[in-house]
């Protein structure tokens, strides 16, 4: 148990406490990441303690900006490996999850780790943000939208926004320094029907690392103009 016990503490300090099952479920998913990654490039971190540090407590770190102890329609932009939809599915279980990335791959072994850690209400779709987010079946049919992507904020809120119903809240995983990213896509957020309400900042718990999560709120229907297609979002940023 020695090996979680830092994990674990790191948790406490955000409030959030986990049985059992859900330990085995964390260390069996840092097992699967790192198998993995011998064949497959998902993380250029593989130290146990730098994956909980940097994956599992920062994907977690969400709970400082919004409750997640209800049930709430969720969907992850650009997931990766699993973060923070795998995490948060973990430790908050009523979550509906949607994993959507790019790369078909990662969707595969998205799909074995929610089959081995036999989680239910979380699925996976392979695709783009610019395609889904206007596809009816997903279009502001979801109360959150999170993204650890790495684009800049006007880029990734044309990718996530349109996602969110109105009154729901996209809310993006930065570094720390974010005030001068943050001031250039409050015009880009204002057109596609959000406005920033707050940005949280916040060290990694026992480390010196500085991060952020901008909250977003929606508060009008994104226009249908958005997202434009394929590739347009990251070439040409709403400025």
């Amino acid at each position: 148990m020695e090996k979680t016990d830092r994990f674990l503490k790191s948790l406490e300090k955000l409030n959030i406490h986990l049985n059992e099952k859900q330990v085995y479920q964390f260390m069996k998913y840092y097992e699967m990441l790192i198998e993995t990654n011998k064949v497959m490039n998902l993380t250029a971190i593989t130290d146990f303690d730098e994956v909980i540090d940097k994956h599992f407590v920062d994907s977690l770190a969400l709970i400082q900006a919004i409750d997640l102890n209800k049930e709430l329609k969720v969907i992850d932009i650009g997931t990766g490996a699993g973060f923070p939809g795998i995490p948060l599915k973990i430790a908050f279980p009523e979550l509906d999850i949607l994993l959507l990335d790019s790369l078909n791959k990662r969707i595969h072994f998205l799909n074995q780790v929610i089959s081995e850690l036999g989680l239910e209400n979380i699925q996976t779709i392979h695709g783009r943000a610019e395609d889904f987010g206007k596809n009816p079946l997903y279009r502001e049919k979801f109360d959150l939208c999170v993204s650890r992507a790495v684009a800049n904020l006007s880029t990734l809120s044309e990718y996530c926004v349109p996602f969110v119903q109105v009154d729901g809240y996209f809310i993006s995983y930065k570094s720390g320094k974010v005030q001068e990213e943050l001031d250039a896509s409050r015009h880009a957020v204002d057109i596609l029907g959000g406005k920033v309400e707050k940005c949280l900042n916040y060290a990694l718990a026992d480390t010196d690392m500085e991060r952020s999560l901008v909250v977003i709120h929606k508060l009008k229907p994104t226009k249908k103009a958005y997202p434009r297609k394929a590739g347009k979002p990251s070439k040409e940023p709403l400025q």
